[in-house]
């Protein structure tokens, strides 16, 4: 067998491992079956044409995952419909409580805060921060969305500086 027959025996076992994922995540982001059928039919062919590219650097479900969003944005444009907005960081409130946990000093004051939050902003702001999971595998894990988990986090980093500034 030549080398690209190889390559799509091999993405075939790719596409039966994460189709029910990607497919349930193409469903979460636009509710319309037929749409998320359209998606994940794409974003296997774009995944299967660059899996060459493929560095690694996260899960493989992650990277499909990733890839099936970029459709579904371009798909928005195209329709000329609004993108879904991310929260953006309040980065002029004071300090960043991510940045707590790399100073020693300040450290076991931001762990009693973070423990001190409710679900899901605990996990969510430990994975990311502590874990340094993206915003895609954080929503993966929690059955949500990439924008959920980016949300999510920066109410968590909002609630916990606010009580870090109390208990100053």
């Amino acid at each position: 067998m030549d080398e690209g027959g190889e390559r799509v025996q091999d993405f075939e076992g790719v596409y039966r491992a994460y189709f029910t994922d990607v497919y349930r995540y193409a469903l979460r982001l636009c509710h319309d079956e037929a749409l998320a059928d359209d998606l994940t039919s794409e974003c296997f062919l774009k995944a299967m044409r660059a899996i060459g590219r493929f560095r690694g650097e996260c899960e493989l479900r992650v990277w499909l995952c990733q890839i099936l969003k970029r459709l579904y944005l371009d798909h928005l444009r195209r329709q000329g419909r609004e993108l879904p907005q991310e929260e953006p960081p309040d980065e002029d409130q004071g300090p960043d409580p991510a940045e707590s946990f790399a100073s020693q000093d300040e450290s076991m004051r931001a762990h009693r805060a973070l423990h001190q939050l409710d679900e899901p902003y605990r996990e969510v702001f430990s994975l990311r921060v502590l874990g340094g999971l993206s915003f895609a595998a954080i929503g993966e894990l929690f059955l949500k969305s990439p924008n959920w988990a980016c949300v999510t986090y920066y109410r968590a980093r909002k609630k916990l500086r606010d009580m870090m500034e109390e208990n100053t």
